[in-house]
């Protein structure tokens, strides 16, 4: 288990994230679609996996609008952002943003979340993932791993870039 912290105050996760080197675990996340989005679809690409708690909160959005910023310029990279959000808000929110750079990845149905040791196992997100960055290469390998310390605070977007 990990230990991050919203507010100041401690929480644990399902585990931990997968680390550099390694395989990406396989997933199946919802698309904005309902279809099955898998990491084996995106197989030959360079995914930067942004994952949060909702859509709905400050934090999560501003790092939807960087990484729709800052990724869009670079040759085969895909940026999916996950979270337990149903894909229609995921998509709403991206849609009323203009954010179009970027794809959704719901994990209503899916494991997503304990195969990345992401979800919080306990407190008042308990059910929802911690944010954190993987990045993924083009062959599925784990190049680059963050799970934010604190809760409300936005990753490294530079440091996750900076692999690719």
């Amino acid at each position: 288990m990990a230990s991050v912290t919203l507010k100041g105050n401690p929480f644990s996760t399902a585990g931990e994230l997968p680390a550099v080197g390694t395989a990406a675990p396989g997933f199946a996340l919802a698309a904005a679609d309902l279809s099955d989005l898998t990491l084996e679809s995106l197989a030959g690409k360079r995914v930067i996996l942004n994952i949060f708690p909702s859509v709905d909160t400050p934090t999560c959005a501003t790092s939807i609008r960087k990484f729709n910023e800052q990724a869009a310029s670079l040759d085969n990279t895909v940026v999916l952002c996950i979270s337990a959000d149903l894909p229609f808000a995921m998509a709403r929110f991206c849609g009323a943003e203009g954010i179009d750079n970027v794809l959704v990845g719901s994990t209503f149905r899916s494991s997503f979340g304990d195969a990345y040791g992401v979800t919080f196992i306990e407190g008042p997100l308990k059910g929802l993932m911690s944010r954190s960055v993987v990045v993924v290469d083009k062959d599925g390998s784990v190049l680059h791993t963050q799970q934010v310390a604190e809760t409300a605070d936005e990753p490294d977007y530079d440091a996750a870039l900076a692999v690719l």
